[in-house]
C-alpha cells in the first residue's frame, strides 16, 4: 500500500505496533519495535515507544537509554512532555533522584501548563529525603488545580501554611 505524500514511510507500521499494545502483550512489541528501530534508527517517536515499552516491562535501564535518545532526538511537544515525564520517573525509580530532579524540574520550566510535572517532583523531592519541599509542591499543585468548594475555600490559608514547612 502506498504511503501518503506527507506520511514517513516507517509512521504507519509504528501506529499499527502501538495499537497492539491496547491488547496487553507487551513483550512481543518490544521486538517489533526494535526492529523498526534498526530500520530506521534516528527516530525520535520510535525511540519514545522503545522506551515506554521497557518501561512497563520493568526494564528502566534500557528505558531511560531509549527516553534519553528520543528526547535529544526532538520529539513533538506532546510526546516530548510525556517522555520528560517518563525519564524523570524512571530515573527515580532507579535511584537517581538528582538526575530525575533535574529532568523534571527542565519539563516544568518547558510546559509550565502541565501539572503533572509537579506530582512527580514531589514524589522525586520525597525520595531525596526534602519531605518539607515534597509536601509543600504537592500542596501548592493541589490548591492551584482543585475545583473542590471545602479546599478552595481555604486555599490561601493552605497556601500560607505550605509556604512554612
Amino acid at each position: 500500500m502506498d504511503q501518503p505524500l506527507d506520511l514517513p514511510a516507517w509512521k504507519e507500521e509504528l501506529d499499527a505496533i502501538v495499537g497492539a499494545r491496547a491488547h496487553g502483550q507487551f513483550n512481543q512489541l518490544l521486538p517489533r519495535l526494535q526492529e523498526l528501530d534498526a530500520r530506521h534508527p534516528n527516530i525520535a517517536e520510535i525511540a519514545y515507544q522503545i522506551a515506554w515499552t521497557c518501561d512497563t516491562l520493568g526494564r528502566h535501564e534500557q528505558a531511560v537509554a531509549s527516553y534519553e535518545k528520543s528526547v535529544a532526538l526532538g520529539l513533538p511537544p506532546n510526546e516530548l512532555s510525556n517522555a520528560l515525564i517518563g525519564l524523570g520517573s524512571t530515573l527515580r525509580a532507579l535511584g537517581r533522584h538528582d538526575r530525575s530532579a533535574e529532568v523534571l524540574r527542565s519539563g516544568k520550566l518547558q510546559f509550565p501548563e502541565n501539572r503533572e510535572f509537579d506530582v512527580f517532583l514531589t514524589l522525586t523531592l520525597h525520595a531525596q529525603g526534602q519531605h518539607a519541599a515534597a509536601l509543600q509542591l504537592a500542596l501548592e499543585t493541589l490548591i492551584d488545580t482543585t475545583e473542590d468548594p471545602g479546599l478552595t475555600a481555604y486555599g490561601r490559608a493552605i497556601r500560607h501554611a505550605a509556604g512554612k514547612l
